[in-house]
Formats: structure tokens, sequence, C-alpha cells
């Protein structure tokens, strides 16, 4: 069973469809964070990214590693609808295999360092136990601005 499902996700992050890359979150720790995207032939990337070899583009698989991370950072602050964590930085980003359709990423995000508005964090992205990328990352924790109301 999910620590979080993905209704419990959508309650922490702001991100929606085609935007919210992480399904579940699977182990949850006080400086590590464990969560799961799988990934789907239906996917609108796939239509123009390689359309005849299908690879998740790496820029995303990174975005999917920073919300997670946001998941981790955000859920421990008691505003947090008043809050956004933004991706500050990427370090040393590395792309080892492709992610195809039918994978499912199991992202493990590590706190390295944590101030009271900025985390920077070391992920792996793993598909059946291999690496397929890992990164470092930083977020930013910033106050949400008013915004309009729907119309």
């Amino acid at each position: 069973m999910p620590i979080l499902d993905i209704q419990a996700i959508r309650d922490i992050l702001p991100h929606r469809y085609p935007m919210l890359l992480v399904d579940r979150i699977v182990e949850l720790e006080p400086e590590r964070i464990v969560g799961v995207k799988n990934v789907t032939a239906n996917e609108p990337y796939f239509a123009g990214h390689f359309p005849a070899f299908p690879v998740m583009p790496g820029v995303l698989i990174v975005e999917a590693m920073a919300q997670v991370a946001g998941v981790l950072v955000l859920r421990e602050i008691p505003d947090r609808h008043n809050r956004l964590v933004f991706l500050a930085s990427i370090e040393q980003a590395k792309f080892r295999r492709p992610v195809r359709p039918g994978d499912q990423l199991r992202i493990e995000m590590k706190v390295a360092r944590r101030k009271a508005s900025v985390a920077k964090m070391y992920g792996q992205a793993t598909v059946d136990g291999v690496v397929v990328a890992e990164a470092i990352v930083m977020c930013k924790i910033a106050e949400r601005e008013e915004q309009p109301p729907d119309s």
C-alpha cells in the first residue's frame, strides 16, 4: 500500500495533468522519500519525442525527481497551501538508460542539506533496480502569491 496515494499528493503539490509526474509515495522518512511514476504509452510527450522509439525526456525525469523532493519538503509545512516549491538548481544530472512506455520509475530522494526555505537533495531514478538517472536538485520554498479567482 502506498504511504501517499495520488489524492494525497494532489493535496500537497499544485501540479495537475499533464505535469503531475508522481503517482504514489511508497516510503517516507524525515530525510528520505521514495516515489513511483508509472510510465504509460498514453503520456502526451511520446507523440513527439522519438515517436518511432518512445523515450521519456530526461528533463521530465528530473522534474519527477523534483516533485518527489517537493512532497518531502512541503508535507512538513503546516501552512503548505500558502507555499510553493520551485526547482532552483540541477547539478550533476546523468541519464544512464532510456525510460520507455511500460516502465515503472522508482525515484529515491535523500536530503543532503536543508535550511529554512531551501533543500538540496540527491536523487536516483531506477527501473527494475537499474539506475536510469541521477541528479542533485535544489528546491526553494516560496510564499504563494494571491491568485485571481477562476472564471
